[in-house]
């Protein structure tokens, strides 16, 4: 064996393992959160409707199947590419934010016949997703900041002019620094970006859309465009970086708009619950397909 050849088997069996690991803090971070449903509750809260299960589903897959699309794009991605898209997902989520770029950037390097230098697209991507984020949340402050603020003094809410303010300053500033420096930050062509920013916007804009459908099916009492306005402010709220104690801010907002703080209550922990149960799925289901793949592939190196 050539000594190329022992580099680049060096490379394959070090992101083996990285994603090996990454596996099993994945598996135990579900087990660990699985004992913690109330499962009984749960089953009493969740509608019967298909419709909604339709949208559970879609708003689920969304960020995945968003990324699928884009690294289809610049890698030629195959179908089962949506499997470490989604471990990505659950890892982020469940363990630690960006955690699932790690996995995602090791997957990659095992799969070599995809990209040689996977880096500078996981890494451009995930940039493109927080700036869009910021851009959309920064362009709703900026119609909606007399509502917003308006609505948290209203109900005391510990949210200050201050907090608001540094937090929109701060994500200014970092989207502006990265478009002045987005040379040398950033590492794909022109085209390639724009197409991957179209479709982190396209994304948060379907899941704004979608959630707010979730919650109609399940309380279809309050009318549609309610939900789409709490689905709008949850965004802002949730996107605001130095903004302590989101969920309850935000939980505050749409009991005020909607009412009844035992159904809003119940709501959340509905769609909470159902996000948890469904990362506890997809880490079971691509911690198996990892083992799979991985003994296929040393069936392969013997």
């Amino acid at each position: 064996m050539s000594a190329n050849e022992l580099v680049k088997r060096g490379r394959r069996d070090w992101a083996r393992w990285l994603g090996s690991l990454i596996s099993i803090a994945v598996l135990v971070a579900a087990l660990a959160q699985w004992r913690d449903i109330d499962y009984a509750t749960l089953a009493d809260l969740v509608p019967s409707s298909p419709a909604f299960w339709l949208a559970f589903v879609v708003y689920y897959l969304l960020g995945p199947a968003s990324e699928w699309l884009i690294f289809r794009r610049l890698w030629k991605l195959p179908a089962n590419g949506i499997v470490p898209l989604l471990r990505k997902k659950v890892s982020n989520e469940l363990i630690l934010g960006y955690l699932g770029e790690v996995y995602f950037y090791s997957w990659a390097r095992r799969h070599g016949q995809l990209t040689a230098a996977p880096f500078g697209a996981i890494k451009d991507v995930a940039i493109l997703s927080a700036m869009a984020g910021n851009a959309i949340t920064l362009l709703m402050m900026a119609v909606g900041f007399p509502l917003f603020y308006g609505l948290a003094s209203g109900l005391d809410l510990d949210l200050s002019q201050r907090t608001l303010g540094f937090s929109v300053l701060f994500m200014a500033v970092s989207s502006i620094l990265v478009l002045a420096l987005r040379r040398r930050v950033l590492s794909l062509p022109k085209d390639e970006l724009v197409f991957v920013l179209a479709m982190h916007t396209l994304r948060i804009v379907a899941g704004i859309g979608v959630l707010a459908l979730m919650w109609h099916l399940a309380l279809p009492q309050v009318a549609l465009l309610w939900w789409v306005l709490l689905s709008l402010l949850r965004q802002l709220v949730t996107r605001l970086p130095f903004v302590a104690n989101k969920e309850i801010v935000f939980a505050s907002i749409a009991i005020f708009f909607v009412g009844g703080e035992t159904t809003i209550s119940a709501l959340m922990a509905l769609v909470a619950g159902l996000v948890l149960v469904a990362h506890l799925v997809v880490a079971a289901g691509t911690s198996i397909y990892a083992l799979v793949e991985k003994e296929g592939n040393d069936d392969a190196d013997r």
